[in-house]
């Protein structure tokens, strides 16, 4: 039986990107004693010495009380909590790192929101194969419509949290909660992990379509439908349908295809105006989740035989070199069909 999180925690953040940054602060802000690991040690060495995330959240400043620190050994000792924010490509690598560090007992949660390429796994499930002595009621997602640059700043933001231990959720959702930053508790973690790292597919047609020139129209329909192939595909793999309508489906598709801070409508955007998708990716500083959950997402609706035509699309463009009008075009073509979630 997991603590229930009331007092001081020792928490240790792995992945010093935006959102780890974002969410070491708001950690630390709340009480708690927060480690953040940077695998790069210069990086590393420089970002304790500045307190500034110059590349990633330029102009906020990170509390001296925050250990910075290239050494896993040392971030991890004696965590109760471990947060594993880092982009989905490396997550094994980094948790398998780890593991002979990690606690017994103490709370996982993953802040990854994307699908494991090659093995179409949620990062809930890489982190079970990759931490032998993680147990799944110690193990939870974060996910929910929030842009680290928004809650550096702490702009006022509301997430989910999900466990299939209730208490964990709860747990958790002490330790975040405060007047700016408010979280739900779900025991729905497929549906939680899945809404993340699928809205991100769509939030790359979005893109294309802002790129392309099209309207406010063609955005409404690819969010609505796009909200459809998700429900679909989570349902399948045994989701709650109505977990898509909160804040991990619905919400963040909303924020992640709307906002100017998104990295995959900005993927996408680029594309839609004319550049490879590889040229854009190559000229990302961030990690832009989209471009790999996409082929991840059309493995997985493969394997559970559900029809996903906006991300079949999108594979297309981002892998096969298709154009984007052509590709909307034959969206828009396809054989008419009644209006069904199911």
């Amino acid at each position: 039986m997991a603590p229930h999180i009331q007092e001081k925690q020792h928490v240790a953040v792995l992945g010093a990107g935006s959102w780890g940054s974002a969410l070491a602060l708001l950690l630390q802000q709340n009480g708690h004693d927060v480690r953040l690991w940077e695998f790069d040690s210069e990086v590393a060495a420089r970002y304790a010495a500045t307190r500034e995330n110059a590349n990633f959240l330029p102009g906020i400043h990170m509390d001296d009380s925050i250990l910075i620190s290239s050494d896993l050994k040392a971030v991890l000792d004696h965590a109760q909590v471990v947060l594993f924010v880092v982009p989905s490509h490396v997550l094994r690598k980094v948790a398998q790192d780890a593991s002979a560090y990690i606690s017994p007992g103490a709370i996982v949660v993953t802040c990854v929101k994307g699908i494991e390429k090659g093995t179409a796994l949620c990062m809930s499930d890489v982190l079970l194969e990759a931490i032998p002595s993680l147990k799944k009621d110690t193990l939870a997602a974060l996910s929910g419509p929030s842009h680290a640059e928004e809650v550096s700043r702490a702009v006022p933001t509301v997430v989910t949290v999900a466990c299939d231990n209730h208490e964990v959720a709860v747990s958790i959702q002490s330790l975040f909660m405060s007047d700016v930053f408010r979280v739900y508790s779900s025991k729905d973690l497929i549906g939680v992990e899945l809404g993340g790292a699928l809205k991100n597919v769509i939030a790359v047609a979005a893109g294309i379509a802002d790129g392309v020139g099209f309207g406010d129209n063609t955005k409404a329909a690819l969010m609505t439908r796009g909200l459809a192939e998700i429900t679909r595909l989570g349902t399948a793999m045994g989701a709650d349908p109505l977990t898509f309508a909160g804040l991990s489906g619905m919400g963040d598709l909303v924020v992640t295809c709307m906002s100017r801070h998104s990295r995959n409508r900005f993927l996408g955007e680029e594309i839609g105006k004319g550049r490879t998708p590889s040229e854009v990716v190559e000229s990302m500083v961030q990690v832009a989740e989209g471009y790999r959950t996409t082929a991840s997402a059309r493995e997985l609706a493969s394997r559970h035989g559900v029809a996903m035509p906006i991300a079949d699309e999108v594979y297309h463009v981002l892998y096969q070199g298709k154009s984007p009008r052509k590709a909307v075009r034959d969206l828009m073509t396809r054989d008419p069909k009644m209006e069904d979630w199911g």
